[in-house]
């Protein structure tokens, strides 16, 4: 099952360094398209139910870089156990094993440029100062290039 992952620049230099999500239980999104749902489209949903809960991780790290993260991953269905619905075709869910490097299909972050406004909505979760920001996609072997960029 694919999940997406709210994360953080400092938290993927742990994962790159460690080869895995450790911490778990973690909070994830996943797309659970209903009848006459475009899957694609909650895919797309599900990944920013994750942005969005991004912000609360960078609101506890002062010191990270304010770029939304989220992870995409493939896991096991039994590891990953639904906590309730978390939109129109998404649900939230916890994934209760480690997520390795291998697992990882993607990463989905802000450009630089956003910072400012993410800060904005770090500071203020209702504005909507990061809407107007399409997260951009990187391949797994990418995101070694992408924390070196950040300065991590």
């Amino acid at each position: 099952m694919y999940v997406f992952l709210p994360s953080t620049i400092p938290a993927l230099v742990r994962l790159l360094e460690e080869g895995r999500l450790e911490d778990v239980p973690l909070t994830a999104f996943t797309a659970d398209p209903g009848p006459g749902e475009d899957a694609e489209e909650v895919e797309y949903e599900a990944m920013y139910a994750a942005a969005g809960e991004s912000l609360a991780l960078l609101a506890a790290d002062p010191g990270a870089p304010r770029r939304r993260v989220v992870l995409v991953a493939d896991m096991p269905d039994r590891v990953v156990e639904h906590e309730g619905r978390a939109g129109e075709g998404v649900a939230r869910v916890k994934v209760t094993g480690a997520v390795p490097y291998k697992k990882l299909a993607s990463a989905h972050v802000d450009d630089a440029d956003a910072a400012r406004d993410i800060a904005v909505a770090v500071q203020d979760p209702a504005s909507d100062a990061a809407e107007g920001h399409e997260l951009m996609w990187f391949a797994v072997q990418e995101l070694r290039y992408l924390v070196r960029e950040d300065g991590a």
